[in-house]
């Protein structure tokens, strides 16, 4: 026996690099995490302002800037109410199911002009005098039929979600008897209703008559804020439930139970032997001495049988070497093609190779001494027929 110093710099080399890989991407990670944290990313909703994406609305902004509408963005209550006082402004909404009825009305007070961009039933009920919702038309162009100067300029559009009139309510574009627009006139204050996703979106505002009708409807004045409401903007005492409000008192419980189960699973499982790992011998063992050791062991079980196999198992292996045939080839193939090979009778070459069983020692000497010639005799035949002539 001789002592071996085993080193495996390629392995930890490898394990190395693949920490630094890993903390090389954690990092890379947290600085673009920190990127649109802190450098003021902002992830716009649809009918924003100043989003560019295909629900935004920032180009008919701009056009109304081209045509000297002064915009302006209010994304709380309190800025929309200080833009809207002392102006003769337009206000642009969306939907605000967080404000109450009378804040909905007070704010649309202020404003010469009210456009409800998202409208729904308790905004259209409550500022377009009991108007409601309705269907929606079908992608297609629909004509104003309505004296309207902004829908009559823009003749037909794309209106997308319709409504219901109330009383005194003015309807255009309609379709089945309901209407892709409303209006309703008290003195030198109007309130209009649209669907802002199918006629003022970047994605929407070339079709048809679409740019004339936003342009009309917004452009009336020379200010226009543009709310968009805040969670923030709910009124004292209004604000939505949470959700430990919510759900019922058993649920927490349940789920530190669940949690704790899960915890129990995990350590009584958990306690199983791991995978097995490769010891790293301080000693070798010389080739010879492992075939001397399995030979006394074969002996002193007087397994003659077994031995012959492990002996036959091996010739096998260098027979389909010689021969050139698959290495999953099985041991009756291989005694055909050496059979083939040789000439022989296939029946005596299987009984070498597979089929005869020794009894004595005796026996597996003959066996063995029959085994070699064989492969023997496979060799030279190999290399005689590679020899040129």
């Amino acid at each position: 026996m001789s002592t071996v110093a085993v080193a495996r710099p390629a392995s930890r080399g490898r394990a190395a690099l693949g920490w630094v890989v890993l903390v090389v991407g954690l990092l890379l990670v947290a600085l673009v995490g920190g990127l649109f944290v802190y450098a003021g990313y902002t992830q716009r909703a649809v009918l924003d302002p100043e989003s560019a994406g295909p629900d935004g609305t920032r180009a008919v902004v701009r056009i109304l800037e081209q045509q000297g509408v002064r915009v302006v963005v209010a994304r709380d209550r309190d800025a929309a109410e200080r833009a809207l006082t002392g102006s003769d402004a337009t206000l642009v909404m969306r939907d605000a199911p967080m404000l109450s009825d009378d804040t909905l009305r007070g704010i649309a007070s202020t404003a010469r002009h009210v456009v409800l961009v998202e409208p729904r039933s308790r905004a259209l009920d409550v500022l377009v005098n009991g108007s409601s919702l309705g269907g929606f038309a079908d992608d297609t162009a629909v004509a104003a039929a309505c004296e309207l100067a902004a829908a009559a300029n823009a003749r037909t559009a794309r209106v997308g979600e319709l409504m219901v009139p109330g009383d005194g309510v003015t309807g255009c574009f309609p379709v089945n008897g309901e209407f892709g627009l409303l209006s309703l006139s008290d003195g030198d204050r109007t309130v209009t209703a649209l669907d802002g996703l199918s006629t003022l979106t970047n994605k929407t505002l070339p079709d048809d008559g679409d740019a004339a009708l936003a342009l009309g409807v917004l452009g009336s004045s020379e200010t226009l804020v543009w709310y968009v409401p805040s969670p923030a903007d709910a009124d004292p005492g209004s604000a939505p439930p949470t959700l430990s409000e919510l759900t019922p008192p058993w649920v927490t419980p349940s789920i530190v139970l669940l949690l704790l189960a899960a915890l129990t699973a995990a350590v009584w499982r958990g306690r199983r032997f791991g995978p097995l790992v490769t010891e790293r011998l301080p000693v070798t063992v010389r080739a010879n001495e492992t075939t001397e050791g399995r030979a006394r062991l074969y002996a002193d079980a007087r397994d003659a049988p077994h031995a012959l196999d492990e002996l036959r198992r091996a010739a096998r292996v260098r027979l389909v070497r010689l021969l050139g045939l698959a290495g999953r080839t099985s041991p009756a193939d291989v005694a055909d093609a050496v059979a083939e090979r040789l000439g022989a009778d296939r029946a005596r070459v299987r009984g070498i190779l597979v089929d005869d069983i020794p009894r004595t020692d005796r026996d597996l000497v003959a066996a063995a001494d029959r085994l070699r010639d064989l492969e023997e005799s496979v060799r030279v035949a190999v290399r005689t027929e590679g020899t040129p002539r």
